[in-house]
């Protein structure tokens, strides 16, 4: 066949193929996500998630110390506490001293050369598993009553050394009332990530496991994202955190929501974040142990087609993985 143009030619020699490629991914794209429980010594696996685990302060510490070796630079913290503790205004998530507060204190001692983000929103604190105190019928989260919560629990994470606070509970205001809140508590320099673009996907049930923060009624859809909606709905939210002042925006899940992702890229002015979600690494992991498909090869390529889509930075459980797969 005399073919003027033959596209294999690039993709023949290995050097041409790696030079050619137009999207990168490096352990510096990656926000590590990590589960903080009470305790000394403690190093939980989550069942739905294997090689996931809760670790007590102490030895998350050591785990984050070995991550920022290998090159990673800033981790997501999600607080684990003892069920007991719990109410219904999700008390503990408000006292300086709880575990995430604790880990960002011994980061900020240890001078671990990580960016701490804290994951901020209730659920894992609350009796009834919602993302704040519920209104007065009980058939949603209280918004406004949240977001003044939530203004608190973020100057104690300020306090305790975070750099980045990321609300995730998608209450409407959230992001101007904690850029007021923490300036006025002379935190003028804590960025904000907003989870502006968060679906009620079937995505995240490992998650709940993991920080045990599962819904003991009915579900967050009132206030989570309908993924039937379309691209205009997240748009409107992106555009609305950043207005408030958002220094980053956030899509979650990720590997569903590649359209959301690339509609959004050329709308926004600020770093793009997609959260690589429990239930997607569940899938490949068990995927994986039954041998139905390169585990390594499809973590990579699942992450490249995140970054392909417009993400500047991914959450993803797999830095110890990817510490062996990609460079620096």
């Amino acid at each position: 066949m005399n073919l003027p143009i033959r596209p294999r030619r690039l993709r023949l020699q290995p050097q041409l193929r790696t030079m050619l490629q137009g999207v990168s991914l490096r352990r510096a794209d990656i926000i590590v996500p990590i589960f903080v429980r009470e305790g000394s010594g403690q190093r939980n696996e989550v069942p739905s998630m294997p090689g996931i685990f809760q670790m007590s302060v102490d030895v998350a510490l050591d785990w984050l110390q070995r991550r920022a070796d290998e090159g990673f630079g800033a981790y997501l913290v999600f607080g684990v506490i003892d069920s007991k503790k719990k109410d219904a205004q999700a008390s503990a998530a408000l006292d300086p001293q709880n575990v995430v507060c604790q880990l960002l204190q011994s980061a900020d001692r240890a001078k671990l050369p990580m960016a701490g983000i804290t994951d901020l929103c209730f659920c894992e604190y609350t009796s009834h598993g919602h993302c704040g105190p519920l209104s007065a019928d009980g058939s949603t989260v209280a918004n406004d009553q949240t977001v003044e919560l939530l203004v608190r629990q973020a100057v104690n994470h300020a306090r305790a050394g975070a750099a980045v606070i990321a609300p995730s509970g998608m209450m409407d205001g959230t992001i101007g009332q904690l850029r007021s809140g923490l300036d006025a508590a002379g935190f003028p320099d804590v960025a904000l990530l907003a989870y502006s673009v968060k679906y009620a996907s079937a995505f995240y049930g490992p998650f709940r496991d993991a920080a045990d923060s599962a819904p003991a009624f009915g579900d967050r859809r009132s206030y989570q994202m309908d993924p039937a909606r379309g691209v205009t709905e997240a748009l409107l939210e992106a555009q609305l955190d950043i207005e408030q002042g958002a220094d980053m925006v956030m899509v979650k899940p990720a590997a569903a929501y590649l359209d959301i992702i690339s509609a959004l890229r050329p709308k926004v002015n600020v770093p793009l974040v997609a959260y690589q979600v429990s239930g997607e690494y569940a899938m490949i992991e068990a995927a994986a142990r039954n041998g139905w498909l390169d585990r390594d090869r499809t973590v990579v390529e699942s992450l490249v087609a995140i970054k392909r889509a417009g993400a500047d930075l991914i959450i993803s459980y797999y830095a110890e993985l990817l510490a062996k797969l990609i460079e620096r």
